[in-house]
This record gives structure tokens, C-alpha cells and sequence, in this order.
């Protein structure tokens, strides 16, 4: 069973595992031994935004697509395509949260009937969500 990643996820697992909480990290490690991370591309786009507007350290200089590309495979992690379907799940009333790109990650977890890993409080709040943190 697949396990979603939310973008803050997959850099406090690169750049600072101690902000994860003792149950994402539990999950994360579980979904790497046994390749069951995902992610929703949208996920990659913030990244890059982040990395261009200097938000993320870069203490390896390494390039944006490196950077990604590192953790992508050191997590095992899967990049879900926006469907049809999660565009239409993320414009669903359900949703309180303003910003799209998280609309569309909890969508894709919600299509995909997986849990989310996120410490975004308005994610956690919506009860069809299961989430871990």
C-alpha cells in the first residue's frame, strides 16, 4: 500500500530529519524498506521553486534536478502524475486549504486511498484524509 509524502516531508528528510515526528519517521522508514513512498509531482515543482528563491541550503552545491533526484532515490519514492480525477478531488469542498499545491497532494493520496505524511494541520483536519504525524 502506497504512502504519500507531502513536500515538507521529503526535505525535512534530506535536509533535517529531526523536524519529523517519531510516527512520520517510523513511516518513512517502513515505506523505504519496503518501496511504498510516493509522491505527487506537484511535489517536484515546489522543490525547484524552493531551491530557486533560495530556501532551501544548499550545502553541497549540488544542482536543483540533483538535489531532487537524491531524494527520490534515496527514499525509493514513486512521483505520482495529477489525474483527472485527483484535479477534480482537489476543488472538492471538503478542502479548507488555499494553497493548490496541497489541495493536489491530498487529492493524490486520496485517490491513490493511501495515507498522507504531513505536519500541515489543515490537511489533518479533513476526515476522509488519514494522516501520519
Amino acid at each position: 500500500m502506497l504512502t504519500i509524502c507531502d513536500t515538507h516531508i521529503l526535505l525535512f528528510w534530506a535536509d533535517d530529519p529531526s523536524r519529523l515526528s517519531t510516527p512520520a519517521s517510523a513511516a518513512l522508514d517502513l515505506g523505504i524498506q519496503s518501496a511504498t513512498l510516493a509522491c505527487s509531482d506537484i511535489s517536484l515543482w515546489e522543490i525547484a521553486m524552493l531551491y530557486t528563491r533560495g530556501r532551501i541550503n544548499n550545502r553541497a552545491g549540488v544542482s536543483p534536478t540533483a538535489y531532487m533526484q537524491d531524494i527520490l532515490t534515496g527514499m525509493a519514492m514513486t512521483v505520482l502524475p495529477i489525474t483527472a480525477e485527483i484535479a477534480e478531488l482537489s476543488q472538492g469542498a471538503i478542502f479548507s486549504h488555499g494553497d493548490p499545491a496541497d489541495r493536489l497532494i491530498a487529492a493524490t493520496a486520496l485517490a491513490h486511498r493511501a495515507a498522507l505524511i504531513t505536519a500541515d494541520e489543515k490537511l489533518r483536519v479533513i476526515p476522509s484524509l488519514r494522516c501520519i504525524w
